[in-house]
């Protein structure tokens, strides 16, 4: 093998492509690995933005890979905190309902995180509700005793000192510009120089479509990226919250509504909103690049999603700039809330693929092309579900590449 080549080049070094260095990694001592990050640390984007929540698997669609990888992940991920000795707890989350209309979803919640095998779920009164949250207020709950956090940017670093202890590569700085074929062998071209691999694993995040499109894979799908804002509660104000109070959620919608999260720091988040971002990594509402708001614009798929879904696109607007109605939205929950007790917060922005017709990917997406793997759709709960998911990638891999399967 020629000195300047690769069994395996990923590009991206967040969670999800960090998880899976770390699979191949394991599964292949020896292997010639490297992760490509464009930017000069790992973990930048939703990585390392993201509310730092254990999920235990209540809202996914059982049998989906969601639900497939989200309950193991979950106690995969306490035990590799445990032993890296990475900040946790499982404080629990409430999911609770405000109203008689909702009581139908909570008990569908109910059932699917009974059917993806959570453990230690109980539908709780307002009393019982009261003793476990006693500021928040509703006529019925779900209580999930399971439910966590973490520190997440503290997993990504654990991820990346095992694959390199192990040997695999991480080079920061390479933003990916061209990825060509080249008989059998795919390069990657960036900005600090071309990688020549057997085989390509794009866990590109915001920029996932992109990097698919540079490979030539036709994956069905843009990634539309949507900002989520948050508040901090204010010092003084944090025993209002003990754990996480949820709403309850529209199924037909992937954003949970705003709510409360306790952060291992001892902060207390509240949110997020999420609206569209004016680019990709578009952090503030100020923030516009051209070229990625007029590719959300044209296409397709994002015009009919925001046909089907203008008023809520229009609410979730309303609450970015007025403070006054994400206070409202969040008394449902809380009611000692004010709007004094909120302080600005930081913002994530969630790669959400559309397909062509508008909708909204609700399942993890990985697509297979020649010589590549594409992970094209990873939001929530994927940081919880990255180890699963990284050995799942590694698995595909393998399937992929018969040079891989070979070293054993």
């Amino acid at each position: 093998m020629p000195p300047n080549r690769w069994d395996v080049v990923i590009v991206g070094g967040g969670i999800i492509g960090l998880s899976s260095a770390m699979a191949l990694t394991g599964r292949h001592p020896g292997i010639r690995l490297i992760v490509l990050e464009k930017e000069e640390e790992i973990g930048r984007h939703q990585s390392g933005r993201n509310s730092g929540v254990i999920h235990a698997g209540l809202y996914y669609r059982p049998g989906s890979l969601k639900a497939r990888t989200c309950v193991e992940g979950a106690r995969a991920m306490v035990e590799f905190a445990a032993e890296h000795g990475i900040r946790h707890e499982l404080c629990g989350k409430l999911v609770v309902a405000t109203s008689a209309e909702e009581l139908p979803r909570l008990e569908e919640l109910h059932r699917r995180g009974a059917a993806n095998g959570v453990q230690g779920l109980e539908l709780v009164g307002p009393e019982r509700l009261r003793e476990i949250e006693p500021h928040a207020a509703g006529i019925r709950a779900l209580w999930s005793p399971g439910t966590g956090i973490i520190d997440y940017p503290a997993v990504a670093r654990a991820y990346a000192r095992t694959v390199r202890g192990r040997g695999g590569e991480i080079r920061t700085g390479a933003q990916v510009t061209g990825i060509r074929r080249l008989g059998g062998e795919t390069v990657v071209e960036t900005t600090a120089g071309d990688f020549p691999c057997g085989f390509l694993v794009n866990c590109a995040g915001l920029h996932a479509d992109r990097v698919a499109r540079l490979a030539g894979g036709r994956v069905g799908l843009q990634i539309v990226p949507f900002r989520g804002e948050y508040y901090e509660i204010a010092p003084e104000r944090r025993s209002l919250v003990r754990g996480l109070i949820y709403p309850v959620p529209d199924p037909a919608f992937p954003f949970l509504g705003v709510h409360f999260t306790r952060r291992v720091g001892g902060a207390v988040e509240a949110g997020p909103n999420a609206v569209l971002a004016f680019m990709r990594e578009g952090y503030t509402k100020t923030q516009v690049d051209p070229r990625d708001l007029l590719e959300t614009l044209a296409y397709a798929g994002f015009r009919k999603l925001a046909r089907k879904w203008w008023r809520v696109g229009a609410r979730e607007m309303v609450r970015s700039f007025s403070k006054a109605v994400f206070t409202r939205d969040l008394q449902r929950l809380v009611p000692e809330v004010r709007e004094r007790d909120l302080v600005p917060g930081g913002a994530g922005v969630r790669a959400q693929a559309v397909d062509p017709e508008g909708n909204l990917l609700d399942d993890f997406a990985i697509v297979r092309t020649e010589g590549a793997i594409h992970v094209c759709n990873a939001p929530s709960p994927g940081a919880t579900a990255s180890l699963l998911i990284g050995r799942a990638i590694a698995e595909m891999a393998e399937e992929a590449c018969p040079a891989l399967a070979a070293r054993g």
